[in-house]
């Protein structure tokens, strides 16, 4: 389980294919290694992987042919920056919200725009998504945690304060740019709940 809180901004040193599946080879940036155990969770752009190796200065993971499809891990090249988050502890400030790194779906964004200092991106969700994403809600997108400013018709805007820009993959979106989206936990068992009397 995660925060949404980016920790370090990495760099994927090597992509090794493997029978469908990717290991990926993270340059870390400065996350604290020496806290990173073999095994651990880490949050990659918002994907919950395993941390198979440790070097100097980064992490080896395996993604999935499953994580590939569902993601934009598998849109990653050698050198593109990568969000990073270091799994949570009980002793974890939760700045952002519980976030578990099962990316739900992959949208888009659509618009960037200036906004006083801000930057202010709209980005397209995927229509089974759409009804997760509430005005002023949370959504976590490429691993971080934001607010939902307003909702309008599969697409939701999100305003990115300079600090945010400045220490995130963020900064590199533009319009076209995939993304990854989890939704607000408490929204998918809610619906669950609700739908318990009725379906098995």
């Amino acid at each position: 389980m995660f925060t949404g809180i980016v920790q370090a901004v990495g760099k994927i040193r090597s992509l090794e294919k493997r029978g469908g599946d990717v290991r990926l080879e993270i340059d870390a940036g400065v996350l604290p290694l020496d806290r990173i155990n073999l095994g651990d969770s880490i949050a990659v752009n918002g994907c919950c992987l395993t941390v198979i190796e440790k070097h100097a200065d980064g992490v080896a993971a395996d993604a999935s042919r499953e994580t590939l499809a569902l993601t934009t891990l598998g849109d990653l090249a050698v050198g593109a920056p990568v969000n990073l988050e270091m799994a949570l502890t009980l002793g974890t400030p939760l700045g952002g919200h519980l976030v578990l790194g099962h990316v739900d779906g992959v949208g888009t964004v659509t618009g960037r725009r200036e906004d006083a200092r801000s930057v202010r991106f709209e980005i397209g969700a995927p229509v089974e998504l759409s009804r997760y994403i509430a005005r002023k809600g949370s959504v976590c997108v490429d691993g971080v945690s934001l607010t939902v400013n307003q909702v309008n018709a599969g697409r939701f805007d999100v305003n990115i304060i300079p600090h945010t820009l400045e220490h995130t993959v963020l900064k590199h979106w533009q319009a076209g740019s995939r993304v990854n989206l989890e939704v607000d936990l408490l929204a998918r068992y809610l619906e669950r709940l609700m739908q318990s009397d009725t379906q098995p």
